[in-house]
């Protein structure tokens, strides 16, 4: 290869995301993996993976105001407005590549982290039952707390502990749903822009912006 091929091949790719994002990305598909795959028999390592979850969740929500540029979240977060159009392009099959995160992506990442951190929240109230009734102004989604004859607190009132497994359940399960909208819009980019777009996410690299491209 001729020293002007080297040079356009290195131009062809640019680092988009930085190691921290791809540490976190797949971390936090394992740590969900493994929460998932041991809610019933192995609680332990159940909630050792929560941890792990509110953990890396909490380290994208700092990582998007400090990290580097197309992780942060005034990057690419966009208004309902913005999403939708490009939703509609997308059905008409005109959208621009984005190098960063495309608006409907963009939404994706916060249903995501808004799921996540509230599947995290309800299983950490489930560990312990005093933990709800340091919380006076939660919503009533689970029966309340009830004193004995002596006036010490019990834990959770009638059915409230089921209660509160139900919500934790239902955030989980929107989580499975949200993972196959992100994983289908995913191939469905990745095919639309001939770029394999799990592998960037491995690498780091994209293919450099071209004429049209948002970068």
């Amino acid at each position: 290869m001729t020293d002007r091929g080297l040079h356009d091949a290195r131009q062809d790719k640019v680092r988009v995301w930085d190691p921290l994002i791809r540490i976190f990305h797949w971390g936090l598909v394992v740590a969900f993996a493994v929460a998932w795959l041991t809610a019933d028999d192995l609680q332990p390592i159940h909630e050792i993976a929560g941890y792990a979850v509110a953990a890396l969740v909490a380290f994208r929500l700092l990582w998007g105001m400090v990290g580097s540029r197309y992780a942060r979240f005034t990057q690419f977060i966009r208004g309902p407005a913005a999403v939708l159009a490009y939703l509609g392009d997308m059905a008409r099959g005109r959208e621009r590549r984005y190098l960063g995160h495309n608006p409907a992506g963009a939404a994706m990442i916060v249903a995501l982290l808004v799921t996540l951190s509230a599947t995290a929240f309800t299983g950490w109230l489930m560990e312990d039952p005093t933990r709800v009734a340091m919380l006076p102004d939660l919503p009533q989604i689970v029966a309340p707390a009830h004193a004995d004859e002596d006036g010490e607190h019990e834990g959770y009132g009638e059915g409230g502990e089921d209660g509160l497994e139900e919500v934790h359940e239902v955030f989980a399960n929107l989580m499975l749903f949200l993972i196959a909208l992100h994983v289908g819009g995913v191939v469905f980019a990745s095919v639309r822009h001939r770029e394999n777009l799990a592998r960037a996410m491995i690498t780091g690299d994209k293919q450099a912006p071209g004429p049209g491209d948002i970068a």
